[in-house]
């Protein structure tokens, strides 16, 4: 390991204090567990339609047939996977947040089903309806997660290293790293479906208009895209300098 990839203890302290700033602006917090909450009902929607997977997921149920350690072990380490690559990519600590949205976005489900909201939804709803507004209401909860700049998801934690560093746009990126681990799921033997296939299609190319939608008629910050305004912390690089 040389020394810039040294992960110090200045390092970490810098990484921890940015997120304690990000966690205490009233407007960025909002933005974040409002899409969180959305995100949930999204996926909802999405389960309840029974038209496919997320093309994450597809990954996912592919990688514990491999290993056969289940669902939640092997989404565990997917994420655990990216955060490293995200990390030695960017010579940064990686956020933990991540980790938090996964867990908020379960517990939300699991209010929705024992509310029972998911007998609702397939009582007055047919698949392609449930479909379309889960695909809506996911792609609107992934640019409110993404503008608060707290707990991106890992997936668009590694889209916006690759818009940075490749000079690639935010759909195009999202759209090639989510097709690429979908092709690799689906060689492996993960299912799909027509909702699998359309998330991947319709998802990433709503996302940035939802953003441009909410910065212009809305007056939000997108503080997730904006990194490099002087308002946020700088980089921390693993040497902890």
């Amino acid at each position: 390991m040389t020394q810039e990839q040294h992960v110090g203890p200045k390092g970490i302290k810098q990484a921890l204090a940015a997120s304690v700033r990000a966690w205490r602006s009233p407007d960025r917090l909002a933005m974040y567990l409002i899409g969180v909450m959305i995100f949930s009902l999204g996926a909802l929607f999405f389960i309840v339609s029974q038209l496919g997977t997320d093309p994450l997921d597809v990954f996912v149920i592919a990688l514990n047939n491999q290993l056969q350690v289940g669902l939640g072990a092997c989404s565990a380490l997917f994420s655990v996977g990216l955060l490293l690559w995200w990390a030695l990519w960017n010579r940064q600590w990686p956020p933990l947040s991540p980790f938090i949205t996964t867990t908020l976005t379960g517990l939300f489900i699991d209010l929705w089903l024992w509310l029972e909201l998911d007998r609702a939804l397939a009582a007055i709803m047919g698949p392609y309806v449930l479909l379309g507004i889960g695909l809506a209401l996911c792609a609107y909860a992934s640019a409110l997660i993404i503008m608060s700049g707290i707990g991106i998801r890992v997936i668009d934690l590694l889209v916006i290293s690759m818009m940075n560093k490749l000079g690639w746009s935010f759909t195009l990126a999202k759209m090639v790293l989510e097709i690429s681990i979908f092709l690799v799921g689906w060689a492996l033997g993960g299912p799909f479906g027509i909702g699998t296939i359309a998330f991947l299609l319709i998802i990433a190319p709503m996302i940035k208009p939802f953003m441009n939608m909410n910065e212009r008629y809305l007056r939000m910050g997108n503080y997730g895209l904006k990194r490099r305004k002087a308002e946020f912390a700088p980089p921390v690089s693993l040497s902890g300098k």
